[in-house]
């Protein structure tokens, strides 16, 4: 068939047989994916053997809740953050701190503090390297913002992450943090490791067969919000990670990669009344204001909620 006669077929199948009232959008989206679908069976002469396994792929995928992981994994997620940066670009929004995916694994209503929290429960924290991280929330005007609020959580030293993994405690991991007024933020916690997809999932399965690894480097996530400021989804990757720049989800960016020191001096020990090495991190927020004409920030999706 032509596209043109697919073109025809799927408006048979989908407006010309509508009788009730019609969602428009819904309608436009429908027939412009399912016109997609079909055109691209024909060109590619795909056999129904083909297309079932397909279908029953996706419904595997969605039983074992991985489409959340597959998105990312064949840069959806990382295409529509290239839309968001277009559309803020062109809105004259430049200069804020680099967004990058959410992922699946956030989890809402997360213990609240000011000023600093600590995430860890303590039961890694001999295994792990604690870790201090700390900054300034800066709002459009490039003054620091007090109140805002910044939602933090990341995975365990297996990769794993609270409320997914039964093991770990509530929220272990998981903070919200309230700038305190001179709009810094700090935590402690202990430094992440990457992971990799689940080996005998569906979204590795798929890597498998278009010869891709599924690794992610070590990193942190942030939701960073403010009144009367454009709310940023983004998160920080733990430099010297040999997948710093191979991750798997398309995630990692210029300007998300800061520094990590790590610091041995007695007197800073003291002051954290620590009795071994720990590592720290400086990094800044800097947000964005409300604009009219630029995209929404606030993703309507599925979460996890505790």
């Amino acid at each position: 068939m032509t596209h043109a006669e697919i073109d025809a077929l799927v408006k048979s199948f989908i407006v010309d047989t509508a009788t009730g009232p019609v969602n428009a959008r819904v309608q436009q989206i429908t027939v412009r994916l399912v016109s997609d679908l079909f055109k691209a069976i024909e060109d590619l002469d795909l056999t129904p053997s083909e297309i079932w396994k397909g279908l029953e792929y996706l419904a595997e995928a969605g039983a074992n809740h991985e489409l959340g992981l597959i998105a990312p994994g064949i840069g959806l997620e990382r295409f529509i953050d290239i839309r968001q940066d277009e559309a803020e670009a062109k809105a004259g929004l430049t200069g804020g701190t680099p967004r990058t995916i959410e992922g699946p694994l956030y989890v809402a209503g997360a213990p609240e503090s000011v000023g600093f929290a600590r995430l860890d429960d303590g039961t890694e924290a001999d295994k792990g390297e604690v870790l201090f991280m700390q900054g300034t929330v800066y709002g459009a005007d490039g003054k620091p913002l007090p109140n805002a609020k910044v939602e933090v959580w990341h995975a365990n030293l297996m990769g794993n992450y609270s409320f997914f993994d039964k093991s770990q405690s509530a929220f272990n991991l998981r903070r919200s943090i309230i700038t305190d007024a001179n709009g810094r933020y700090q935590f402690r916690s202990i430094v992440p490791m990457g992971y990799a997809c689940p080996p005998n999932g569906s979204t590795q399965r798929l890597l498998d067969l278009l010869g891709r690894h599924g690794n992610r480097p070590a990193h942190i996530h942030f939701f960073v919000s403010a009144e009367s400021h454009r709310k940023l989804t983004t998160q920080i990757n733990i430099d010297g990670d040999p997948y710093l720049w191979d991750d798997f989800a398309f995630a990692s960016r210029e300007g998300l990669v800061p520094a990590v020191n790590h610091v041995a001096a007695p007197a800073e020990l003291a002051k954290k009344e620590l009795t071994k090495p720990f590592a720290s991190i400086d990094f800044d927020f800097r947000l964005y204001g409300e604009q009219a004409g630029a995209p929404v920030t606030e993703v309507e999706r599925a979460r996890a909620n505790a």
